[in-house]
């Protein structure tokens, strides 16, 4: 039986540390196991991040292992080998399947039935790795996939028109790396086209602008790493986004990455797409208007993924 009130975050770098500590203040999760190649890791982890629950809401946080996942609601992979400056999110792929094969199939031989959250880079060719091995539901495997690209995406037309980010409605479409496009042609802000909001703050020269700001949203992890050697805040608010929106079956439209059924032309691909998030894990995919050109490099897009899963084994 599921207890929807139990998570599990498998892997404590960064990444998953930090998205542990999001949602051990989230209050959606009375329990949290944190499951580590290295035990002792997990264990420091658990126990700081406990030590913090007196200001927060009560909850039980511990180091475990596969056989603690089986009854929980949900499941965060952030486990795999992390990013080097200069490196590509796509030169991870073999190391990192290679990771999950170690992985995945634990967590079927659990009994796991809840929601599978991929985090691992590069999340697209990892949530397809899922799809997979779990056996589960394709629409109960879902990848974080542009939800942090779209954020910050946000973030930058808020700061290039002087309004609060929350009020842009844009998407970063595509594979989470290099080949992602932005939809311009449907971006709005507070219901009016963006290029018009743009023009009403004296902003006219539309192509360049969106040009430099795709390009930033794009870099921005590489300019991270670059400064700092890893990217995690960012990306641990995002894996607390997408449980809020699953565990309160909130129904919103977030762009993750899940297995493409037709929708643009694709198939048999995980890539990100606005798309309904409920308890189920995807509800549907919302079919964003786009034009001609956003089309071609959406394709372009998914045939950088394709060319790389190509090459690789995806048997457990």
């Amino acid at each position: 039986m599921i207890n929807d009130r139990k998570i599990a975050i498998i892997g404590c770098g960064f990444v998953g540390s930090s998205s542990a500590f999001a949602i051990m203040q989230s209050g959606l999760f009375s329990e949290m196991v944190l499951i580590d190649v290295d035990r002792s890791r997990a264990e420091g982890e658990a126990l700081d991040i406990a030590h913090g629950v007196p200001f927060a809401n009560p909850m039980k946080i511990y180091a475990g292992d596969y056989a603690d996942v089986a009854d929980a609601a949900m499941i965060v992979v952030t486990a795999g080998a992390a990013q080097k400056p200069g490196e590509t999110r796509l030169d991870l792929v073999t190391k990192n399947v290679g990771i999950f094969k170690t992985i995945i199939p634990e967590i079927r031989k659990s009994g796991f039935e809840g929601v599978l959250l991929i985090v691992s880079n590069p999340v697209d060719v990892l949530t397809y790795a899922a799809v997979k091995m779990s056996g589960l539901p394709e629409g109960r495997v879902i990848g974080s996939g542009t939800v942090l690209d779209t954020a910050r995406l946000r973030y930058m037309l808020g700061a290039h028109v002087d309004v609060d980010p929350r009020d842009v409605h844009a998407y970063v479409m595509g594979e989470h790396g290099d080949s992602e496009l932005v939809a311009w042609s449907s971006a709005m802000v507070a219901g009016v086209p963006l290029n018009e909001f743009c023009e009403l703050h004296g902003h006219h020269d539309h192509k360049t602008a969106e040009a430099r700001i795709a390009e930033d949203v794009k870099n921005s992890a590489y300019e991270i790493i670059e400064k700092k050697r890893a990217t995690y805040y960012g990306i641990a608010m995002t894996v607390r986004r997408i449980c809020t929106a699953v565990m309160r079956n909130e129904k919103c439209v977030l762009p993750v990455s899940s297995l493409m059924v037709g929708e643009y032309g694709l198939d048999d691909i995980c890539i990100s797409m606005p798309t309904v998030v409920g308890r189920a894990g995807v509800v549907t995919r919302v079919p964003v208007e786009i034009d001609e050109s956003e089309r071609r490099q959406l394709n372009e897009s998914a045939g950088a993924l394709r060319a790389i899963m190509d090459k690789v084994d995806f048997s457990a």
